[in-house]
């Protein structure tokens, strides 16, 4: 969880309501400049919603955020709709929720075929190696930052272990990993937040909202299935990502080994094409979980050989991520106190943190294996199955890998910064050999 600071100095008179205009020119604004992953959207939100316009008083904020924490999919966008609800009720949690997501959504459809149209031109593989050596960095920095924050006594940290030990040596789903870690979560406990501990007001459920958001989140996935059949691409990626926004405890990079072993298994993507699609939502704005219209849009492109397919389906996937958090947010947000009380959920949450760190370390274990040797293979022991290192590493890989943990963690360069110069330098060592 993200936290800031707490402030009661605000009162209801401090605070300024935006028309629905200023809502969408603001958020619109946010949408387009949203880089640094959750941490930093929810920074960006802080200051600019906060501090500068005032349009919510920082114990809302917090307490929404708190909540957006215990939910499976993107915490900042959550955070984006719950703060238009807020202000604007249901027009205004889906100006905001939309807008938060959509300027970097269409850069990563633009993205996805420009891939598509040069992935196999040399220099762009030059480039794209330089970008992959960077994620690695990324993905070593994210287990450090959110272990930090997660791994806060011994059993956590054993949640953790047993978590990498579970998918990188054993294959275990990541939805049982998930439900172990939630069942250790309750079992070790944690206390509930001091600012929600007195909460006593009713769960309310509005069921308008409740159903209205249901219709929206299935009525794509219901057209494809009349229209295409139950084994077309379309029905089986809207519900293939309407599963994973279910399952999504943690963040984007949680998601990540779950969906780079089935997008390779259903024979959406390589596994280096999953790296590629990672490298790309980091570069865009908005929610890293962007990388799953990127795969889509490959899944369409190869399996199907068509442009229109390979857009419709990943627009498929953008709606099927981003539709179920309006869901969470309209129907949970008006006993937003009560929920935020609830020491199982915490609790439960708490153990899916913590799981969380070893799920990245094994998918940053499994790509740093995979880029540095292109050769490597599964290496089976009975039930133990591991991706070992085979063949000689490649060099310019090497070298890129160890600029980007330069430049990250002794430079302490920002995200974008350090991205564009490793891979400006794979370019660079593409012309000079």
């Amino acid at each position: 969880m993200t936290s800031v600071p707490l402030s009661t100095g605000e009162t209801a008179t401090d605070l300024h309501k935006p028309s629905l205009s200023e809502l969408f020119r603001v958020f619109f604004q946010i949408g387009c400049i949203s880089f640094g992953g959750a941490a930093g959207q929810i920074a960006l939100m802080h200051r600019m919603l906060v501090d500068e316009r005032k349009w919510i008083a920082e114990r809302d904020f917090v307490s929404g955020l708190n909540f957006c924490t215990l939910l499976p999919g993107p915490e900042a966008q959550q955070l984006a709709t719950y703060i238009g609800w807020r202000l604007h009720g249901l027009a205004g949690g889906a100006i905001a929720g939309l807008l938060f997501v959509l300027p970097g959504a269409a850069l990563i459809l633009l993205l996805a075929q420009l891939y598509a149209w040069g992935a196999n031109v040399p220099s762009v593989q030059a480039a794209l190696l330089g970008v992959k050596a960077a994620v690695i960095a990324i993905l070593i920095e994210a287990v450090l930052k959110i272990g930090k924050r997660a791994l806060g006594g011994n059993a956590f940290r054993m949640v953790a272990l047993v978590a990498f030990l579970a998918m990188m040596a054993f294959a275990v789903p990541f939805p049982i990993v998930i439900l172990g870690a939630a069942l250790a979560g309750l079992w070790i406990g944690v206390p509930p937040p001091p600012a929600t501990a007195a909460a006593s007001t009713p769960i309310r459920l509005p069921w308008r909202a409740a159903i209205l958001c249901l219709a929206l989140w299935w009525l794509p996935v219901l057209v494809a299935f009349l229209a295409l059949g139950p084994t077309h691409l379309l029905v089986e990626v809207g519900l293939f990502f309407s599963k994973l926004a279910v399952i999504t405890f943690g963040g984007a990079y949680a998601l990540l080994a779950y969906l780079s072993d089935q997008a390779v298994l259903r024979g959406w993507v390589s596994a280096t094409q999953m790296l590629d699609a990672l490298g790309f939502a980091e570069t865009t704005p908005g929610p890293t979980i962007l990388v799953n219209p990127f795969v889509a849009f490959l899944a369409g492109w190869q399996r199907e050989g068509s442009g229109l397919v390979a857009w419709l389906a990943g627009l498929m996937a953008l709606w099927t991520t981003f539709a179920p958090s309006f869901l969470w947010i309209f129907v949970g947000a008006p006993s937003l106190d009560r929920v935020n009380a609830n020491r199982a959920l915490r609790s439960a949450l708490a153990g899916i943190s913590a799981a969380v760190v070893g799920i990245i370390a094994t998918v940053g274990a499994k790509f740093a294996i995979l880029v540095l040797f292109p050769q490597a293979r599964p290496w089976i022991l009975g039930p133990v199955q591991v991706l070992a290192p085979a063949g000689m590493p490649d060099l310019k890989a090497l070298l890129l890998a160890g600029l980007a943990l330069v430049l990250s963690f002794v430079l302490h360069w920002p995200m974008l910064r350090m991205l564009a110069t490793v891979t400006f330098a794979g370019l660079l060592l593409f012309f000079v050999t």
